[in-house]
């Protein structure tokens, strides 16, 4: 990952609403939630909501499949894992010892990493 991504997810992300959204998802996990029952949850107008969603996707956060009149959005673990090893490449470079308190498997947490479908 690049600086330039990292960037753009966490720009994506900046917004209270897109984090709600994010998270949402994340809880959700390869299931996805349509973009009516996102809005539902977290008690927001669709427009709103398909602006938010555009946003995330285009960053790549999301990703949305068709589903007759309904788009499914879901998290993209992969990338959020990945973003979370960039942020932590670095730690405790050259002295390993100051890490081994910190529980950093983050890679691991959702199983295998999945892309979404």
């Amino acid at each position: 990952m690049d600086k330039l991504a990292a960037t753009l997810m966490f720009e994506s992300l900046s917004s209270g609403i897109r984090l709600d959204i994010y998270r949402l998802l994340v809880k959700a996990g390869p299931d996805g939630l349509v973009a009516g029952d996102i809005a539902t949850a977290l008690a927001l107008p669709p427009n709103n909501t398909s602006f938010h969603l555009k946003t995330l996707t285009q960053a790549g956060l999301l990703s949305a499949t068709q589903e007759g009149r309904f788009q499914r959005y879901r998290a993209n673990m992969r990338l959020m894992t990945e973003l979370i090893d960039y942020l932590t490449a670095e730690c405790c470079t050259g002295n390993p010892d100051q890490c081994a308190d910190l529980s950093l498997p983050v890679s691991n947490c959702c199983g295998p990493n999945e892309t979404t479908p």
